[in-house]
């Protein structure tokens, strides 16, 4: 029952005092009760939103273990050569990528190279 609706109920009982004594006092017990109910409930949830400690958190978390995957040995050794392989080609192109910027700080913009018309009805 909500606190209003008691409050409303406990005021019509108070004006009919002779009618039911004890009614009046079970439903103000009942008020209390919510009141505290209440109080109680605001209290949990500032509490929840306080922060926590961060060691709790490291201290409560685990890990979850990694998968480990079926693989024979060839296959394992076959993929580490490959994944090498490609992060090589990496490294490659990169280091490309900063010396070809560095060098051609004064040379033509990337593109097609422009060349003259020989063969303009001006002459020029």
């Amino acid at each position: 029952m909500k606190l209003k609706n008691l409050k409303k109920k406990i005021r019509r009982l108070e004006k009919r005092l002779q009618e039911g004594p004890k009614k009046l006092a079970t439903l103000k017990q009942k008020l209390q009760a919510a009141e505290a109910a209440k109080t109680t409930k605001a209290r949990k949830k500032s509490a929840a939103k306080a922060p926590k400690p961060i060691e709790a958190k490291k201290s409560g978390a685990v890990k979850k273990a990694k998968k480990k995957l079926n693989i024979s040995p060839e296959r394992r050794a076959q993929l580490a050569a490959t994944m090498k392989a490609r992060w090589a080609a990496k490294r490659a192109a990169e280091a490309n990528a900063k010396a070809g910027s560095s060098d051609n700080q004064h040379s033509a913009p990337p593109g097609p190279a422009r060349q003259t018309p020989e063969n303009r009805p001006d002459g020029v």
